[in-house]
């Protein structure tokens, strides 16, 4: 008998001990309302109809895996970053010469750029959210936004005052404390951040308009926690916080590979996050000898080995397997499971079927019940 089958304790706060990260592919019918909206066929009020039919069935479908937790699936997005990004004050976004590159293949040309003071005066995934809450009905709803960290490393700055790097650093930390207020004060107490620039540290490439003013690696891993910490050090008490840090996900594909060994301790040591959800599905993302600088009996580690990229379902076995080995360095009461990402980070979605999709879901649920009851 392993070790993990025996010990532990089911959670009922988040993050649970079958989780998952948040997006969901979408249903065919919403693609086809935002291709009738942009044709001019329907009006917005149509799609948002379709939208939220759709939410409320795969609400149901999520509890029905035997989830705990229920998002909206990020339904009303075309990507996982930029739509909540674009919102933001002072910032735009802009159709670049050409898309993100992924591991042989590249996303729609979009893009984002800093115009002017950033801040946060409303949002319209407030409302997102509210809707989600309505329809929950005893499941926990969780809210999906990107990190602050995202505006920081990946958007173009073209706001004169913002080249003071500490300036920019203060207003989004300021702009993401409003946002978390806002979301708190809409019902919201599990909120999740995704980040897809640690993936700098993993892979020792830091972007050139940093290097061009002389930066070092030390610096962005600095300014990385603290960017996040000043984001949330005023979350209410009742507020669970967590982070899901990334290599890219668009149609089963990723950008980056690398270990977390070059941030381990930022990451385990320097975040005052309630949770971490890591993906770990394949050997891109190293070993889990760098969970040993975790320090705090309070942090979960969620542990991404389920893949969201491809349908086939792993091996029980193997997972618990990966579990007990993950539990050599962090306590197992510290740790949960999800899949390694989304299913859908960009409306495009991964490649695999819907009813897979919900197989893996449910796949994590009963290898977590089989190691944590």
């Amino acid at each position: 008998m392993t070790q993990a089958s025996n010990t532990g304790i089911w959670r009922t706060t988040a993050p649970f001990r079958a989780d998952q990260v948040g997006s969901l592919l979408r249903p065919e019918s919403i693609k086809q309302a935002r291709l009738q909206l942009a044709a001019g066929e329907i009006d917005a009020a149509r799609l948002k109809a379709v939208e939220d039919e759709e939410i409320k069935r795969t609400v149901q479908l999520q509890k029905d895996t035997g989830m705990q937790v229920v998002t909206d699936g990020e339904f009303r997005r075309a990507w996982w970053h930029f739509d909540f990004l674009e919102n933001l004050d002072g910032v735009e976004g802009f159709s670049p010469e050409s898309g993100i590159q992924f591991h042989g293949v590249t996303t729609k040309a979009h893009a984002i750029k800093i115009t002017g003071k950033i801040d946060f005066t409303d949002h319209p995934m407030l409302d997102h959210y509210r809707f989600l809450h309505s329809v929950a009905d005893g499941a926990t709803a969780k809210m999906t936004i990107p990190s602050p960290n995202m505006l920081q490393f990946r958007g173009k700055n073209e706001y004169p005052l913002y080249e003071d790097h500490e300036a920019l650093l203060h207003d989004l930390s300021v702009a993401y404390r409003k946002a978390i207020q806002a979301f708190y004060d809409a019902g919201c107490r599990y909120l999740q951040l995704d980040d897809t620039s640690w993936a700098i540290f993993f892979t020792g490439n830091m972007p050139e308009v940093f290097r061009a003013k002389g930066f070092t690696m030390e610096q962005l891993q600095e300014y990385s926690v603290r960017c996040i910490n000043e984001a949330i050090k005023d979350k209410p008490a009742d507020m669970i916080i967590t982070m899901h840090i990334c290599r890219g996900n668009f149609q089963s594909t990723w950008t980056a590979s690398g270990g977390y060994d070059a941030a381990s301790e930022a990451i385990f040591q320097g975040l005052k996050l309630d949770g971490l959800f890591l993906e770990f599905d394949d050997e891109r993302s190293g070993s889990f000898e760098p969970l040993r600088y975790v320090n705090r009996p309070d942090l979960q580690v969620v542990l991404g080995l389920v893949t969201s990229k491809f349908g086939d379902l792993e091996d029980k076995e193997v997972i618990k397997r990966r579990i007990d080995e993950a539990a050599r360095y962090v306590s197992l009461d510290q740790l949960c499971l999800s899949p390694q990402c989304g299913f859908a980070s960009t409306e495009e979605g991964n490649l695999l079927t819907e009813g897979q999709q919900w197989d893996k879901l449910r796949h994590v649920v009963e290898i977590a019940q089989e190691v944590w009851k």
